[in-house]
């Protein structure tokens, strides 16, 4: 069924990534960094299913060849920074419901994308990828790399920063509310634009970006592993980092059904006919006699007449 997976991702100098090495993998191309002079070639890959550069709609009718050419776009992006600790590109990585045709998930990340761009004036530089085949791989991993630049797009090139790199206070002086903000609106954004999508596939699954909590379902999310030790293990190694992540989500998990079964009270056992006719004898009779506790006093006959019901069980 179809799942929610969202996942924002930063390339810059601080932590010593390359947005070209990162274009060229995700678009599976040949691409030479300028500002470094390596080369980064994944022209053998044969899972790219799709690719294309979005740009901001107000630029359709304008030559924008600098900006539709991958490489020119990503070396753009590199050289228009100098400081040491800035950030280059965002990426959002989505997972695709595999439920959708090839066509549908096109359409579908197509859609976003321009969402994106329209709403911060940045490219997007999409790349969809089929599940890869390899021992324990997911054949449901249809996915979807939304590499982002920083800076809006001009005619002439990469311009100011968006406002998605803005600083809080920056943003109060404008009027804006705080960057985390923009996070939660995409992945709202994200889950209505795959729904409707699901929907007019005709398909009844849906995704939801709220926490489990706020959907109301009272179990332990699945354990998080580190892309670190997920690929130490998928190349056969053992990983203690894993393995403790593991350990720990199934301590929370037996926590949780501890305290549920702490709180949840016994199930009786079903009584006998027998044994129900009885009970209700007995609380028809200490119903009657608080009744008669507040009211008068009945006469002695009456009074007798009452007593000789309640044995019945009248």
């Amino acid at each position: 069924m179809a799942i929610y997976f969202l996942n924002l991702k930063t390339f810059g100098r601080s932590n010593n990534s390359s947005a070209v090495s990162a274009a060229a993998y995700r678009a599976g191309e040949r691409i030479r960094d300028e500002r470094t002079g390596k080369i980064s070639d994944h022209s053998d890959r044969q899972d790219v299913l799709h690719k294309e550069i979005l740009l901001p709609s107000r630029f359709a009718a304008d030559d924008m060849v600098w900006a539709r050419e991958r490489a020119n776009l990503w070396n753009a992006a590199e050289g228009a920074e100098n400081r040491k600790d800035a950030r280059v590109a965002r990426e959002y990585l989505v997972a695709l419901p595999i439920e959708l045709s090839a066509a549908a998930r096109i359409g579908l990340v197509s859609g976003f994308s321009r969402e994106l761009v329209e709403r911060y004036g940045f490219a997007v530089d999409v790349a969809i990828h089929a599940p890869r085949d390899y021992p324990g791989s997911d054949p449901r991993n249809f996915h979807a790399h939304l590499l982002a630049t920083t800076r809006e797009v001009t005619l002439a090139g990469l311009g100011a920063k968006t406002t998605l790199e803005w600083s809080d206070a920056k943003r109060r002086e404008t009027g804006m509310g705080p960057a985390v903000a923009e996070l939660l609106h995409v992945r709202e954004r994200w889950a209505i634009a795959a729904n409707t999508a699901l929907e007019q596939a005709q398909v009844s699954s849906r995704i939801d970006h709220r926490t489990l909590r706020a959907q109301g379902i009272d179990r332990e999310p699945g354990p998080q592993i580190p892309r670190a030790a997920y690929e130490m293990e998928r190349h056969g190694y053992h990983s203690v980092v894993a393995e403790r992540i593991r350990a720990e989500h199934q301590a929370r998990v037996g926590a949780r059904l501890e305290r549920a079964a702490q709180t949840t009270p016994p199930v009786a056992e079903p009584e006998s006919p027998e044994e129900i006719q009885k009970q209700s004898i007995e609380d028809w009779r200490r119903y009657r006699q608080a009744q008669l506790q507040v009211q008068p006093e009945a006469a002695p006959a009456e009074s007798a007449k009452r007593t000789r019901n309640h044995d019945y069980g009248l």
